[in-house]
């Protein structure tokens, strides 16, 4: 069957570091996986923000 260099070094690489796929989706988790939003919570934080003047720059505008 035909595989790819890609394919065949893809392969190479699982052998040689078998935890790969487990570090991977540790480094997913603590990027990408949150935890729910707490809608009450977030619901005061928004409510609490100091509104933004329209140009950071020149308070005095």
């Amino acid at each position: 069957m035909y595989q790819s260099d890609i394919t065949q070094f893809l392969n190479q690489l699982k052998q040689q570091k078998p935890t790969l796929e487990a570090e991977q989706r540790r480094g997913r988790s603590l990027l990408w996986d949150k935890q729910p939003i707490d809608l009450e919570e977030r619901a005061e934080q928004q409510a609490s923000r100091v509104q933004q003047t329209s140009y950071q720059y020149y308070q005095n505008f």
